[in-house]
């Protein structure tokens, strides 16, 4: 009999993604609501770009060959462009066109037949990078003695690019960008209501994160919307409503 596994939700992305279950963050609101019918699988790199991520890509996700052997990777969801929109006096900058580019590569890797790593069974959401508060994030890099490297419109154009992207690769993007810049009243200082230090997200942000990925989900892949799917094992008045057949009654099942 085969170990227990269940199919996933992978998060791809910065420190954004990886400080996910901070503050009862986006991942962990995730992985409630899926629990027992999808894992989450966070996969967030503080500090990376979409340059750096791509050969770790490469040595996270599964190729075809070992899929056959490991439970289905249902939803990626890839959320870059804070590090990459860095001002260019810092080294996790990369410029507009290539960050597309990035994006692009990372969406062919799962869709296309001709990649060692296409997964047909995957669906993928772009999120874009929230706003940048340049006046907290000003005050942040003051006291460390760093310089200004962040910029509110250049963040903004990169949100912009990520959307592009994926209208042009038919992806669905959570705009995170205008969701939080609209909930600050379209008032930059504003923004500090939902962030920590001007670019990371407190539990407010988070909380925004989570409600546009799952609206996201629901418009897009219903199918994967987490109240649509079955608990891998039956709950357990099913098996007291027969209890004389508990073992054949407790055999892992599809969620779907």
């Amino acid at each position: 009999m085969a170990a227990y596994v269940q199919d996933s939700i992978m998060l791809l992305g910065d420190s954004l993604t990886q400080g996910g279950y901070e503050f009862n963050g986006f991942a962990a609101q995730l992985a409630h609501v899926y629990n027992r019918k999808m894992d989450v699988v966070n996969r967030g790199f503080s500090g990376y770009n979409t340059d750096w991520i791509l050969p770790v890509f490469d040595q996270l996700f599964a190729t075809k060959e070992q899929q056959q052997h490991l439970p289905k990777v249902r939803l990626l969801v890839i959320w870059f462009g804070a590090n990459d929109a860095a001002l260019p006096v810092r080294d996790q900058h990369v410029p507009l066109e290539r960050y597309k580019a990035n994006l692009a590569h990372l969406v062919a890797a799962v869709r296309s037949p001709d990649s060692p790593r296409h997964s047909p069974d995957t669906r993928i959401v772009l999120m874009t990078a929230p706003p940048v508060n340049t006046h907290q994030w000003g005050v942040r890099q003051a006291e460390r003695g760093n310089v200004m490297d962040r910029d509110f419109e250049t963040t903004r154009a990169y949100a912009t690019a990520a959307k592009e992207l994926g209208a042009a690769e038919g992806v669905p993007v959570v705009d995170l960008w205008t969701t939080i810049y609209d909930a600050a009243g379209r008032e930059e200082a504003a923004l500090k209501k939902f962030m920590t230090d001007g670019l990371h997200l407190n539990r407010d942000g988070y909380q925004i994160v989570f409600d546009e990925l799952i609206k996201t989900i629901a418009e897009n892949y219903p199918e994967y919307h987490y109240e649509n799917l079955k608990f891998v094992f039956v709950t357990f008045d099913l098996i007291c409503e027969d209890l004389k057949n508990y073992q054949e009654i407790l055999q892992k099942r599809s969620a779907f």
